[in-house]
């Protein structure tokens, strides 16, 4: 199509390849620069980035369907042996001065026959054995094997050591307190991979075959997840931040320049037909796609852009130090937590179900053991009553005692008025202008999948930031913490990402199909020009040869 004139009731255009005309016009020059300039920024960008975000489109359909690859503590608990505090003789302090740390989380568990006190703390995990006292030592690969073997019984024999990790692979980025991992082929059909950290001599990280690979099409791609560049957090941020931001200006200039182009009042005579585009063949149908899904293709870039929180322009949901604090009653009551008093809360709970763990709260200053009953059987597949890949997503029942009110027995939550009470000091300063609560989702705590639990109680206060807590009454702790600027991240972000609007996201198929027809939309603007572009950067590049080797001779 070079060098094809084309003629419209507007005037009369030269065609470039790469569907984009020269204006031959009587325009002021400023006009003219203006618009050559977002020709070539279009033009460069597009090229440039044109398969960026074709895979950022087909990895989020991907995406939709199957994310990282996990092992939830649900699932753990489910395979983890049940406790037994019938031998240990030592109290959480003294284990506490052992490990040489004053603990953010403690958890009593199991590793193999000895129970074991697991603290976490400013550089990870560290486990002390309650039946001696003695420090946890270096995992060694026997040990690891073990654990997997205990993990997963049916699978001993095919089970095999494979290495010794000191730094994440591409599954275990997100698992850097629990190193060093040993890494575990199980060797069954699945070819499922098990990651056992050294410091807690437990499972923390499972694949599969079928879950890597489409790990690798969906969320890898998508969130730019490549080991090299997400090992390093900060230029991991600013790649994906920046490469969003130069996505919203070729949408942009693109939507400009569509709707520049377009013609309103008449039609342009493209050889022997009519069209209101100037382009013919995939870059009329370019122009078309553009014009169609430029907006959607615009928000889902800048919200993308948006989950990074870019220049921290908004407050994290998680609560702050303070308000944990106004909960918890300040650092861990090691006194109460002595062996004894652990094995008749261990007894209390065994009333309702064994458990297979015992995490110490504080709520309000009293130290609890929270306990999940992981005694429900394995739902697998057909033909595979008890494969990894499916294990049951059905939420565990739990049981809260007090380590100081033994006598008052077990309780499945706190009561509602100690939640109330604690609502009311969680903001020093602030006055409660609304008390309620929820038994259904409200449009910022939420979950498809149904996991968050409920009820909770939403608390908004008068203060600058008209703050809201939702109190978790399950674990006693606050669950979430909304402000302005985070309740307008949630629709710039999640809203327009994920298009959960209350009147769409809890409706599928309707759901489903509208963001893969949008998806579709995008990948055909991607796609469209492709040709084209290829074809310029060829002659390009071919000009830029010529150049060298003239400057050569």
């Amino acid at each position: 199509m070079d060098g094809e004139s084309w003629t419209s009731l507007h005037g009369v255009w030269r065609h470039e390849c790469g569907g984009v005309p020269e204006v031959r016009s009587t325009a002021f020059p400023a006009v003219t620069m203006w618009r050559r300039l977002l020709i070539y920024v279009h033009r460069w960008l597009g090229i440039a980035g044109g398969g960026l975000f074709f895979t950022w489109f087909l990895s989020g359909i991907v995406l939709m369907y199957a994310g990282m690859p996990a092992l939830s503590s649900d699932e753990r608990l489910r395979r983890a042996p049940l406790l037994d505090l019938s031998t240990a003789t030592i109290d959480v302090a003294e284990a506490a001065v052992a490990a040489g740390v004053a603990p953010s989380q403690i958890v009593v568990g199991m590793h193999g026959d000895r129970p074991v006190y697991r603290f976490a703390g400013p550089s990870g995990w560290t486990r002390v054995y309650a039946d001696t006292g003695e420090l946890g030592h270096a995992l060694t690969s026997s040990e690891a094997l073990a654990v997997a073997h205990r993990f997963a019984p049916g699978q001993i024999g095919m089970a095999r050591y494979d290495v010794r990790l000191t730094a994440p692979d591409q599954w275990t980025l997100q698992s850097r307190p629990f190193f060093p991992l040993h890494r575990v082929h199980l060797g069954d059909r699945a070819d499922t991979v098990l990651y056992v950290s050294g410091p807690t001599a437990q499972p923390v990280m499972m694949t599969t075959r079928s879950g890597r690979r489409l790990a690798y099409v969906g969320a890898v791609l998508h969130w730019l997840y490549f080991t090299p560049l997400r090992s390093n957090v900060g230029l991991w941020a600013d790649v994906v931040i920046w490469l969003s931001v130069f996505g919203c200006v070729l949408c942009l200039s693109g939507l400009i320049w569509g709707l520049w182009r377009l013609s309103w009042s008449g039609f342009y005579r493209l050889r022997a037909r009519y069209s209101r585009s100037p382009y013919d063949g995939l870059m009329r149908w370019h122009h078309y796609a553009g014009l169609a899904f430029g907006v959607f293709t615009f928000t889902w870039v800048f919200s993308g852009a948006l989950s990074m929180e870019p220049w921290s322009w908004h407050p994290g949901t998680a609560p702050t130090g303070q308000q944990r604090q106004a909960m918890t009653g300040g650092l861990f009551r090691l006194g109460p937590l002595t062996a004894e008093r652990l094995r008749a809360a261990h007894d209390v709970i065994g009333e309702a179900f064994v458990p297979a763990e015992l995490e110490v709260l504080q709520f309000r200053g009293e130290p609890h053991v929270w306990a999940r009953d992981a005694s429900l059987p394995l739902r697998g597949a057909e033909g595979l009553p008890t494969t990894l890949a499916s294990l049951s997503t059905q939420p565990l029942d739990q049981r809260l005692v007090s380590l100081e009110r033994l006598e008052a027995g077990g309780f499945a939550q706190f009561d509602a008025s100690r939640i109330e009470e604690a609502a009311g000091v969680a903001m020093p300063g602030a006055t409660v202008v609304e008390s309620t609560w929820l038994r259904a989702y409200d449009d910022y705590y939420y979950d498809r999948s149904r996991q968050r639990r409920l009820p909770v109680l939403r608390v908004k206060y008068d203060d600058a930031n008209a703050t809201w807590l939702y109190f978790d009454p399950f674990r006693g702790a606050i669950a979430r913490k909304e402000q302005r600027l985070t309740r307008v991240n949630r629709w710039l972000y999640h809203g327009l990402h994920s298009l959960d609007f209350p009147w769409l996201y809890a409706r599928r198929p309707l759901w489903d199909i509208v963001v893969v027809l949008l998806s579709l939309g995008g990948i055909a603007v991607s796609v469209t020009p492709f040709l084209q572009a290829a074809s310029r950067l060829k002659r390009h590049l071919a000009r830029i040869d010529r150049g060298l080797r003239k400057t050569g001779s």
